[in-house]
């Protein structure tokens, strides 16, 4: 299990080529983040307790601004470097996200 970032200009198309859109992709941290973001409850974790990792999430610049700040949390929690890495990665995402309008974060899951 594993999930991949990738930042897109515009709402990545689902089914045909998404690379039109592509600004950057990360895939070198997706077991680390999967582990760690598996470990959410929906219910009260906001944003990234809804990441699917078995699944495809799509966050717009609004939601990846409040993702972003989930992020400093989890990094004070989390002890495996590894992970630390994989939320390094994930915040640089979200931070382009949440500056570039109409751009999205795609998180692949397997």
């Amino acid at each position: 299990m594993g999930i991949e970032l990738e930042l897109h200009s515009r709402r990545p198309a689902r089914k045909g080529s998404s690379r039109d859109t592509l600004l950057r992709g990360s895939y070198g941290h997706g077991e680390a983040l999967a582990r760690l973001l598996s470990t959410l409850d929906r219910q009260s974790s906001g944003k990234l307790g809804w990441v699917d990792p078995y699944g495809d999430t799509l966050f717009n610049e609004q939601e990846a601004e409040v993702a972003r700040q989930e992020v400093d949390v989890l990094t004070q929690a989390c002890t495996d470097g590894q992970q630390k890495a994989a939320l390094r990665d994930l915040a640089e995402f979200l931070e382009e996200c949440a500056a570039t309008p109409g751009s999205y974060v795609w998180f692949i899951g397997d």
